[in-house]
């Protein structure tokens, strides 16, 4: 093995007498490094997008989020609120009632999500990080906080108690609606916008923020119905322990998601985009390693001399093969790695100096990960040792004659 290593290391890094060869074997040297380099950019270039992606979710989504199981509410008794507050892991927790709204201001219309709160809102989630303009509303006093979206599309202002928006919402129970007199199927409030969040275009223009007696009182629900819980989970506490007591507190009826779970579309988009770019890069990938096998099979035929003097020596055919293999493997694992050695030079100087942007203002997001190198690593070497494999293959017997 040593023997077989010497002579491939020889091999790799001595120029050939045949001037074309050392131009194939540079430019499959170069395919690699290129490749390499290629794969991790845009590995490290999807990692940041994906964290800037999700970094929306981090803010406006909570740890924890108890949805009905079936219909639009859940009861949450007395007991149960008292049995929320003794598990072992649950930091605060937040009464969320949610439905489609109405909404109209001055002739223009829009469709969202109204989300009536408690005052308990600002603990499970980030209020001050998405706050754009304004401040949040104040309870029982007819307020609600909008999108940058929405406002953009009513074009209205913070505080004009003169020209109120309205909020419309279905009646309960109207299945027969009279056509000429809609205010008998929907129910209708006048609200001061006291605050303007901003998170991204779609949940912008998706809800409208306001306490939950409002939302309540608009939605006709008893004191006991809501739509949903959100939970703030301590540092330290086990998200499975936590699920199997609030499973105690409601038996039944319910489903628990965590933050991924609540984003699931999002979350499998990104990871099927993920692997789609992995592979098409690879691909890319095994198209330059075709040059290595080239290489390979023309220092072949360069050393038919060099090998037929190594057989009469004594090296055995497997031997001869194996000189081949290592020079086409050591070729791909150190391209690879100056490969990724470059790509991680270029992500580190994004990184600091921001030279690609998206826009005017905001940089092409990358991320350093030591996961992406692995990836990388493996992926070169792997289809490096293939390629070497099929290129050594081609010492036949006949060459040794």
């Amino acid at each position: 093995m040593n023997f077989s290593l010497y002579i491939a290391k020889r091999y790799l890094f001595s120029k050939s007498s045949n001037n074309a060869i050392n131009i194939i074997t540079g430019i499959a040297a170069v395919g690699v490094v290129v490749g390499a380099m290629s794969l991790f950019i845009v590995l490290s270039g999807f990692s940041g997008l994906k964290d800037f992606s999700l970094q929306f979710t981090n803010v406006f989504d909570s740890d924890l989020k108890i949805f009905p199981k079936s219909g639009k509410t859940i009861t949450f008794s007395k007991s149960q609120k008292e049995g929320l507050k003794k598990i072992v892991g649950i930091e605060d927790y937040s009464e969320i009632i949610e439905e489609r709204i109405f909404l109209h201001y001055k002739g223009k219309n829009h469709i969202a999500y109204i989300k009536g709160v408690d005052p308990r809102y600002g603990k499970v989630t980030q209020l001050d990080s998405i706050m754009y303009y304004g401040e949040w509303f104040v309870p029982h006093q007819n307020e609600v906080v909008v999108g940058l979206s929405t406002i953009a599309k009513l074009s209205m202002g913070v505080r004009d108690y003169g020209a109120p928006l309205e909020i419309y919402v279905p009646k309960p129970g109207t299945g027969q609606l009279n056509a000429l007199d809609p205010s008998d199927a929907f129910g209708k409030e006048n609200v001061v916008v006291s605050g303007v969040y901003q998170v991204n275009e779609d949940l912008d223009a998706k809800y409208v923020f306001t306490d939950l007696a409002f939302a309540r009182n608009l939605l006709s629900l008893d004191s006991t119905k809501i739509s949903s819980i959100e939970m703030k989970l301590t540092p330290s506490a086990s998200e499975e322990m936590v699920r199997k007591e609030i499973e105690k507190v409601f038996p039944e009826g319910i489903i628990v998601k965590n933050r991924i779970q609540q984003n699931d579309a999002l979350y499998k988009m990104l990871n099927t985009e993920n692997i789609a770019v992995y592979l098409i890069f690879t691909l890319v990938l095994i198209i330059a390693l075709f040059n290595v096998i080239g290489s390979i099979i023309m220092m072949v035929l360069d050393k038919r001399k060099n090998i037929k003097t190594l057989y009469n020596l004594g090296a055995s055919l497997p031997e001869i093969r194996r000189i081949f293999f290592l020079q086409g493997t050591l070729m791909t694992v150190l391209g690879g790695v100056l490969g990724i050695f470059l790509g991680i030079l270029a992500v580190l100087a994004q990184l600091k100096f921001e030279f690609v942007a998206i826009t005017s203002t905001l940089a092409y997001p990358v991320k350093m990960e030591f996961l992406n190198i692995v990836i990388v690593f493996v992926t070169i070497t792997v289809l490096g040792i293939i390629a070497s494999k099929i290129a050594a293959s081609r010492v036949r017997e006949k060459l040794l004659v």
